[in-house]
């Protein structure tokens, strides 16, 4: 079998993300039919089908001799043995607290896409990363339209489950679990196309925007609007970009109202000033923070994991809490030194990158983990640890060699081969 990563791996990447069209469609059926699923009396449903293809897609990648020669490096090696290191600390730690084991193991699910970091990674130092990311948007393109034809006849028509929509029905949630996780990853299509070279593939972010804002999902449209933002910003004359950065405050100001706003939200209590969730937080905090372990360390791996929520119920174990947030999960689970740790390592991600669309990027992945716990939603979390990777692995030129038949044989699409 010829393993032609750069050629197969878009493919592997629209499988993946397609999974989620059947994962969930347990819950599906409920919220057509105006039924709100209760935590841990969920149908696991198809769920599994995400594991399976995530296998799918390590093993190609394993199989290409260049996969190791990009990711065995000695840098390398030593960043993922001090991650694994302090990982399995904070495991032990939560069974030091009587935790049992299911616990911390959910906790380590915001590793469990990490592979597809190293894939992107190696990607973009094959050079290839571009070329990927532009045939994978050219077949996501249906999965908006399967996606958006959904969305619109449950704006219409659907039951007000979780809010009313523009349209005058429910609030849409696509194929997924509810419309927040819709509009996740409506948002995340949008940066995936603002990406893409080719100018007719890239206006479908405009589409996918839409869809966020038809989600009702503030989180979603607003991180639709950033890219928008950095799409400007990037048009614009470096002499005149002043002109788009004076504003910017008050346009964050005024996109964060239109987007509370019950029009857009569908949800009458969507005023931030009485959502309730920062005093959640500190709430959260102010009980379950007693001593320097608990803010160093966490208070128990795993009890901000919407997985516990799903197997167990709310509030089975002490300190149990939906966190909303990944910087509260990362609190909570690794402490302050994760959390300081995740926040460096965005940084230095930044700084080490040579990406051209770096800061939209990782102000993105910033952003999407301050209401949500991104890396615990799919497929958000595969589509942003692979354009993690890549946007880490670019460098000013390609250290790895593309193969000889791919870069003989497979073109982008637009008449220019792979160099």
């Amino acid at each position: 079998m010829k393993i032609r990563l750069e050629k197969d791996l878009p493919v592997l990447l629209f499988a993946l993300v397609s999974v989620s069209a059947v994962a969930s469609l347990p819950q599906v059926e409920s919220a057509w039919n105006g039924v709100k699923e209760v935590y841990g009396e969920q149908d696991f449903g198809l769920r599994i089908l995400r594991e399976v293809m995530l296998v799918v897609v390590i093993a190609y990648a394993a199989l290409e001799r260049r996969f190791w020669r990009g990711a065995a490096t000695g840098s390398m090696f030593a960043f993922l043995a001090v991650v694994a290191s302090y990982a399995l600390f904070e495991v032990a730690y939560a069974l030091f607290l009587d935790l049992p084991l299911v616990v911390p193991l959910a906790g380590l699910r915001v590793f469990e896409y990490l592979p597809l970091a190293l894939i992107g990674y190696m990607t973009a130092r094959l050079g290839a990363a571009e070329t990927v990311i532009l045939k994978f948007t050219s077949y996501l393109r249906y999965y908006i339209v399967l996606q958006g034809v959904l969305a619109i006849i449950q704006a219409l028509w659907s039951p007000p489950l979780v809010g009313v929509s523009l349209l005058g029905g429910g609030r849409p949630f696509g194929t997924f679990v509810s419309p927040n996780l819709f509009g996740a990853a409506m948002s995340t299509c949008t940066l995936f196309f603002a990406l893409a070279k080719a100018p007719k593939i890239r206006k479908w972010m405009y589409v996918t925007t839409f869809l966020a804002l038809l989600s009702g999902s503030r989180t979603a449209l607003l991180s639709s609007f950033l890219v928008l933002f950095f799409q400007f910003y990037s048009a614009v004359r470096p002499r005149d970009r002043w002109t788009l950065i004076l504003p910017a405050p008050a346009l964050a100001v005024g996109a964060l109202i239109l987007a509370s706003s019950p029009l857009l939200s569908g949800r009458e209590d969507a005023d931030p000033t009485q959502d309730g969730r920062i005093a959640l937080w500190q709430r959260m905090l102010s009980n379950n923070i007693n001593d320097l372990p608990d803010l160093l360390f966490g208070w128990g791996l795993g009890l901000g994991s919407n997985t516990i929520n799903v197997l167990f119920g709310a509030e089975h174990f002490p300190g149990q809490f939906d966190s909303d947030s990944l910087y509260l999960f990362l609190l909570n689970g690794y402490g302050l030194i994760g959390l300081l740790a995740y926040l460096v390592f965005l940084w230095m991600s930044a700084r080490m990158s040579v990406h051209p669309r770096k800061g939209m990027v990782m102000t993105f992945i910033f952003v999407a983990g301050l209401p949500f716990n991104l890396w615990e939603y799919f497929p958000q979390n595969a589509m942003l640890m692979f354009l993690w990777g890549a946007v880490l692995g670019t460098a000013r030129e390609a250290s790895l060699q593309p193969s000889r038949v791919t870069a003989t044989n497979y073109h982008r699409g637009y008449g220019e081969p792979i160099r």
